[in-house]
């Protein structure tokens, strides 16, 4: 019997797609200013990468403010209970057709191994992708700001080294969402706010 549970609300679902957006774009624009391939152009890409860096920053405070003043930010606190099990599972008993082992509410949400991702992009990933970035856009204000020392090529590999980090988040991401109750459980649990369970 398939059970629906009311996950994700209206905010989190705009903030999870407008970012998810974003960070495609940001890949994409990141790629062609590395001189991966040639679309846009070298400016014009330099231009839209840096548009929707900051338009991120935007729904970043929008979504700071919203997980704090609703209490949604207990949802990312790691917790270590039952984490072999949900690495087991995802190590070999998902290939077994073994029942998932977490089973999300509303209070909830994800699972340990989640919470330890999603912790570990908001504090160590996404401090790297912002703080290389900001070093980068801002190299005419280093002199003035006393840290002309700075290796410009140790910036730039950093941002990179970021980008493909988050890149590989990516693809897991997408992967891990075909895993749910039916293939396409979780894409239409963050479209509609209600997941599937068996």
């Amino acid at each position: 019997m398939t059970q629906r549970v009311y996950l994700f609300k209206v905010f989190e679902r705009l903030w999870h797609w407008s970012q998810a957006a974003l960070i495609i774009f940001m890949l994409l624009t990141g790629f062609e200013i590395h001189g991966t391939y040639t679309v846009l152009g070298f400016e014009k890409a330099v231009d839209y990468h840096v548009v929707a860096a900051w338009t991120l920053v935007g729904v970043w405070v929008f979504a700071i403010f919203w997980h704090l003043t609703t209490g949604e930010w207990r949802q990312y606190i790691p917790t270590f209970e039952r984490i072999v099990v949900i690495s087991n599972y995802y190590a070999s008993g998902i290939f077994k057709g073994e029942p998932h082992p977490f089973k999300p509410t509303s209070q909830q949400k994800h699972n340990p191994l989640q919470r330890l991702t999603y912790l570990a992009i908001l504090t160590l990933l996404s401090p790297l992708i912002w703080i290389t970035g900001w070093l980068y856009l801002f190299y005419a204000d280093w002199a003035r700001w006393g840290i002309s020392s700075l290796q410009l090529e140790w910036v730039a590999v950093g941002h990179t080294i970021g980008a493909f980090l988050m890149l590989a988040f990516l693809i897991s991401h997408i992967y891990l969402i075909t895993t749910g109750h039916k293939i396409t459980s979780q894409v239409k649990a963050m479209i509609t706010g209600w997941e599937e369970l068996s």
